[in-house]
């Protein structure tokens, strides 16, 4: 189940023990477009999307783990695979791919204050999860946070390289929905929700 992600880590040259991973060129100089990034920044940022927090239980990185995601997508329903893109100089990956397993936490529209907890970079596990009440996913024991309206509880099936990203695929051991509630939507830099 991690062997997949471990793999990868060692072959960029990171150790498995949860270092940062090495600064990394995945495109050369002169193969890159002319798009400044705050322009591809703000085009992009057109297109709304949900909110997620990736959490993952790392026994021995000292307990739970976690970060706010917005790039998460269904990938499959044969087998059922699910996908999310992490910045290789994330803090919480490595501890992520140590524990081989991991929960997406679909939040709600009014969940917005728990996605900043979890988007502070270089913050510990422990920070993140102080008075955030989760209880263990069913087929993996990753954080499931309480009140979310809907999880995917997974296994890590493959990691790719996607430019300065990871693209990291789970496939689904268990998930669960509510039927009520509308979802946290992230738009042109601002949380927004649904109107009617």
């Amino acid at each position: 189940m991690a062997a997949a992600a471990v793999r990868y880590l060692r072959s960029a040259g990171a150790p498995a023990t949860g270092a940062p991973p090495p600064r990394l060129r995945a495109v050369r100089e002169d193969a890159r477009l002319p798009v400044d990034q705050a322009v591809f920044r703000r085009v992009l940022g057109h297109f709304a999307t949900g909110v997620t927090v990736v959490t993952a239980y790392d026994e021995e990185g000292g307990g739970p783990a976690g970060f706010a995601c917005q790039s998460f997508a269904s990938l499959s329903l044969d087998p059922p695979l699910v996908a999310f893109m992490v910045s290789r100089t994330s803090t919480t990956w490595p501890r992520i791919a140590r524990a081989g397993a991991f929960c997406v936490n679909v939040l709600g529209a009014d969940q917005a204050d728990l996605c900043g907890a979890f988007a502070v970079s270089g913050a510990t596990g422990a920070d993140k999860f102080a008075g955030v009440p989760y209880d263990p996913a069913p087929a993996t024991g990753s954080p499931r946070l309480a009140a979310v309206p809907a999880w995917t509880d997974c296994t890590i099936h493959a990691v790719h390289t996607g430019g300065d990203h990871l693209i990291v695929v789970g496939r689904v051991a268990a998930l669960g929905a509510r039927d009520d509630g509308e979802p946290l939507l992230f738009h042109r830099g601002r949380f927004g929700r649904f109107t009617t």
